[in-house]
């Protein structure tokens, strides 16, 4: 292989233990880091996950899931630490805690990446538990200032779990400083600021950097644009819902596959696009992205309006 990726996912990959039963689980690859390149690679995007993985059972199943994906392997690195693990002991309403101290995905180390691939790579995409787990946090942060420097576009998602306290706000300010794209779900934006006022938590959000687009999802609502002065606003199409395992990580894909391939067209065709992905990723279950035939053959169902930006939806 010597081509290089236009598109790297930069984080976590990790086995999520998932009680099924009084005595029973299920173990499931994920990880927000890994779902976001399998996502961008469905989309026939030259994709890459880079971070480490654990060299045993639960690592060699990761690594056999972005093979599968066709993710271009020599960003994932192997090493003999323990696996990281989110133990999903409820899932109505999902309650969880992580396994992994000093764990493998903490001995990723950027400067082995193949020579070169910051020249070739279009966006580089951050955010889930990995930037909150130092040190792997801080050689994250790094690595995406030095990519901003050298033109890089760079999409952050905080994607909000509940390690995510106080001490993880200086790194939420610092990325979203840094990213030209942003993508929350009103659920993201009441963690990360600790408020059930989604309005005000999107204001203080656009804050800390008014350059930003911010992708902002809300579920079964739809979702909202904001580029500039400009904002959108998105309803999905009627379908009937499988799960909505991953829908997430498929509209930001998406969000970003248009901004890539499609760099003139406007807000609203974007979010079109992205909120279609979304929608498809919801018609089968589990973590199945979706393709662009699929996504296509839903966008044009999907109702994008106009809306003046600072209004009270997400103010400036």
């Amino acid at each position: 292989m010597n081509t290089l990726p236009l598109f790297v996912s930069a984080g976590e990959a990790l086995t999520d233990m998932v009680r099924t039963g009084p005595n029973q689980w299920t173990s499931m690859t994920g990880g927000a880091g890994l779902n976001v390149a399998r996502a961008m690679a469905r989309l026939e995007v030259p994709s890459a996950f880079a971070g480490a993985i654990s060299n045993d059972v639960f690592g060699l199943a990761l690594q056999a899931s972005a093979q599968e994906a066709g993710l271009d392997p020599r960003f994932l690195q192997l090493n003999d630490r323990p696996p990281l693990l989110a133990v999903v002991h409820e899932t109505a309403p999902p309650d969880y805690f992580f396994i992994g101290e000093n764990s493998a995905d903490q001995q990723f180390a950027p400067w082995n990446l193949p020579s070169g691939w910051d020249r070739e790579v279009r966006w580089v995409h951050f955010g889930g538990i990995s930037l909150a787990r130092p040190p792997l946090a801080d050689r994250l942060l790094s690595l995406a200032c030095s990519l901003k420097s050298a033109g890089v576009r760079i999409s952050y998602d905080p994607n909000f779990r509940k390690l995510m306290d106080e001490r993880y706000d200086p790194m939420l300010r610092k990325m979203a400083a840094l990213a030209d794209v942003i993508k929350v779900s009103d659920e993201d934006l009441v963690g990360l600021f600790r408020t059930d006022d989604v309005r005000q938590a999107c204001a203080s959000l656009r804050a800390l950097n008014p350059e930003t687009s911010i992708l902002l999802t809300r579920g079964a609502q739809g979702a909202e644009f904001h580029a500039g002065r400009q904002a959108w606003r998105a309803k999905p199409p009627a379908i009937t819902v499988a799960d909505t395992i991953g829908a997430g990580d498929a509209c930001i894909c998406a969000l970003l596959y248009s901004l890539m391939h499609h760099p003139q067209a406007t807000g609203m065709h974007h979010l079109r696009f992205a909120v279609a992905a979304g929608a498809a990723a919801c018609l089968q279950t589990g973590a199945v992205p979706p393709t662009l035939d699929q996504i296509e053959a839903l966008a044009p169902s999907v109702h994008v309006t106009t809306f003046a930006e600072g209004s009270p939806s997400c103010a400036a």
